[in-house]
């Protein structure tokens, strides 16, 4: 008998016997997926960046679940306490409304429905496809180690690293940009409401 017949044989786990952590992985999954639709689907912009904070929390807490502490924490702190405080600052110096929004829906569901079910298929099968032969070292450091990640991340992906860094440093000077230009046009408006 192969090991893996004799193990199943002797009543051990088997492939079709989920684990606590499988089952609690699964759990925070889908309510991270209907947080995330809530985020896509609300019309009050305010309420979409709270869901937005559930939704990359329920992230981090998938990445605890597969003993990547190190990306979690990355994620709280990245994600949740940079981007998504920068989203509100930006919706409330932009005077977004607080309430509903009726125009915030383009009528382009549909649209956007088909746009993103292709761009899921095609992410799933990139991810698939790469990873199909990859195997994971228990014997190793464990995968989600600051350790692995550092040599990883600065060996392997350090231009596109890089690149992001530029395209975020661009984002940043871009909406700078955009908000001195409106305020100045503001501003050159109560002006002229002021002199007549």
């Amino acid at each position: 008998m192969t090991p893996a017949v004799t193990l199943a044989a002797a009543g051990g786990q088997g492939f079709l016997s989920p684990s606590g952590v499988e089952i609690a992985f699964v759990l925070v999954g889908l309510a991270t997926l209907g947080a995330a639709l809530v985020t896509v689907t609300t019309k009050q912009l305010v309420h979409a960046a709270l869901w937005l904070v559930v939704a990359l929390g329920g992230i981090a807490v998938e990445y605890l679940l597969l003993t990547a502490e190190f990306i979690a924490w990355v994620q709280v702190l990245i994600y949740l306490g940079s981007v998504v405080v920068l989203l509100l600052f930006g919706l409330m110096l932009t005077k977004a409304p607080i309430g509903r929004s009726p125009d915030a829906d383009s009528g382009n569901r549909w649209i956007a429905l088909s746009v993103a079910v292709v761009a899921a298929v095609s992410l799933v099968w990139v991810v698939v496809d790469a990873f199909r032969t990859t195997w994971i070292d228990l014997d190793g450091p464990v995968q989600g180690s600051t350790k692995v990640s550092g040599e990883i991340l600065f060996q392997h992906w350090v231009l596109p690293f890089e690149a992001l860094s530029v395209l975020l440093l661009a984002a940043l000077i871009g909406a700078i940009v955009l908000s001195r230009r409106n305020s100045s046009a503001e501003d050159g408006a109560s002006t002229d409401k002021g002199q007549r």
